[in-house]
């Protein structure tokens, strides 16, 4: 199962001083999604997302279809099929992927310990 591209969404308190803290260790900006509420911040592969007023809690964020500068893969498991895949396996879903649609979707999950995992495809 090939999950895409790798980040973790941090819900932040204040979006600026977050931002200026992230590119003290070497990240910056990636992409314009400041007007938005949200930043995503680069260094090298490593990406993080930076969400105030969005969510509570940290998210481990997977995007099928996209590498890590979110470059549209040629191949990719769509979200759907990853689905399958989990819940042919057991896997509680908190959130589904309606299996009758086609592009973009998205389905969440909690690992045991209760941590977020969104598998999210923009594409």
């Amino acid at each position: 199962m090939d999950l895409g591209a790798f980040s973790v969404s941090l819900a932040v308190k204040d979006l600026a001083v977050s931002k200026a803290f992230y590119e003290k260790l070497g990240f910056q900006t990636f992409g314009e999604t400041e007007p938005h509420g949200y930043l995503i911040m680069k260094n090298n592969d490593i990406l993080i997302g930076l969400f105030q007023g969005m969510f509570e809690g940290n998210i481990l964020t997977f995007n099928p279809g996209w590498d890590q500068s979110a470059q549209d893969l040629e191949s990719f498991d769509d979200v759907r099929d990853i689905q399958k895949a989990l819940v042919s396996q057991g896997v509680d879903l908190s959130q589904s992927a309606d299996e009758t649609s086609s592009g973009p979707a998205s389905l969440m999950l909690q690992d045991p310990d209760g941590n977020t995992i969104l598998i999210d495809q923009h594409r």
